[in-house]
């Protein structure tokens, strides 16, 4: 098979706003090769994505990623793997590449699936598809009284874990957050999974992170998520010796393998957390995958988007069968709701495994990609790299 195109989707909600929900838009990604159509979807700002696939070169090290997809064999995994070496080498100077390829790489395993007749966990060499615990992942509300009913409500839903995140945590008193984890922890009870992200709040200073952990651990949440940049190593591993039994959590900002194996062997964190739109793909996140397993860290898919992105950050941990914690979106806009025709429901016991179908098992919705799509159009000394196209599916 030939990559014969990759067409660039830019979906919105009609009002996006600053509340940290990734949801509100989206840039779907499909790929054309042998008769097959696959799709991805990118987790980053989508005008610069869809730029770093058209740029003009500025130099060697500076192509667009288009120089290293169009025209490529895409017969076996190796295929895919040698795309994102040559995208990496090419592209390094684009800064955004490592998203853009993202997407369409997650469309290369879906082609790959479809045309062998395979699920992409398979591909990856695992032999079974293993249930996972999903936690409700939801953003702490404006108070205490808000947490509390939000985290009621995704109980009565079913769900047996919860995460919040962002909201008001880390920009007012530790107090304030304490109240916080107290109202979640009320509202699940005592066996329920209590998780929190924090959002890179305290940048670098571990003083006011560790002002949180007696609060965090009367609570028993089980981790702390991004308290520091994804680079911050030394903050990460400071902080993380003076935990008890709350561990940290990072690498959803994880551009790449090696800064996703820096947090691990030098950040001190106990849960690494990927995401296949920002990583580079599906087989970065696999090769995480693989290095904490050995390194006794547990793996935990980053998605707060579709059920396309959730099919996507499944598929690199679906074999594991000891690492069970599953982020699932439990309130995404209704554009996120509504681009897939089918999702990942949760079964009678409340789990969720990857699809068993081919290649990512997931399929587009037509009308929801006409109704949110934003007209786009890039134009340089008057000519035109990129125009939105017409979706058929």
């Amino acid at each position: 098979m030939k990559i014969e195109s990759v067409d660039f989707f830019y979906l919105a909600m009609p009002e996006v706003t600053l509340e940290a929900d990734g949801s509100q838009d989206a840039l779907l990604v499909r790929v054309q090769a042998g008769g097959h159509v696959g799709y991805g979807e990118c987790e980053a700002a989508p005008l610069p994505s869809i730029a770093a696939f058209v740029c003009p070169q500025s130099h060697g090290a500076c192509q667009p990623v288009s120089a290293s997809v169009l025209g490529r064999s895409l017969d076996d995994p190796r295929d895919i793997a040698a795309i994102a070496a040559d995208v990496a080498y090419n592209s390094m100077d684009v800064l955004q590449a490592a998203h853009t390829f993202s997407g369409i790489e997650m469309a290369l395993w879906d082609i790959l699936g479809k045309a062998r007749g395979e699920p992409v966990w398979k591909l990856l060499g695992y032999t079974g598809n293993h249930a996972k615990t999903p936690y409700a992942s939801l953003l702490f509300g404006d108070d205490a009284q808000q947490t509390l009913a939000r985290a009621r409500d995704a109980m009565a839903r079913g769900f047996a874990a919860v995460k919040f995140g962002w909201g008001p945590i880390g920009r007012g008193s530790a107090a304030d957050d304490a109240a916080h984890f107290m109202a979640a922890r009320e509202a699940i009870g005592p066996d329920g999974v209590l998780l929190v992200d924090v959002g890179q709040i305290f940048v670098d200073d571990v003083a006011r992170a560790a002002e949180r952990l007696q609060a965090l651990e009367a609570a028993r949440v089980t981790w702390l998520e991004e308290p520091f940049h994804a680079s911050a190593l030394e903050e990460y591993a400071a902080l993380s010796r003076r935990c008890a039994s709350v561990r940290l959590a990072g690498g959803e900002g994880a551009h790449n393998f090696s800064m996703a194996r820096h947090l691990i062997d030098y950040g001190g964190i106990g849960y690494v957390q990927i995401d296949c739109g920002r990583i580079g793909g599906i087989g970065p996140a696999k090769q995480v995958a693989d290095h904490a397993v050995a390194k006794g860290v547990t793996y935990v898919n980053h998605t707060f988007t579709s059920h396309l992105a959730l099919s996507a950050s499944l598929q690199p941990f679906a074999g594991l069968a000891d690492h069970r914690i599953c982020e699932y979106p439990a309130a995404p806009k209704a554009l996120a709701v509504e681009l897939t025709g089918n999702h990942i429901e949760r079964d009678a016991s409340g789990q969720v495994r990857a699809p068993d179908a081919p290649g990512l098992g997931i399929t587009v919705d037509a009308q929801t990609v006409r109704r949110y799509q934003l007209d786009t159009e890039l134009r340089v000394a008057g000519r035109t790299l990129y125009r939105s196209p017409a979706f058929e599916a």
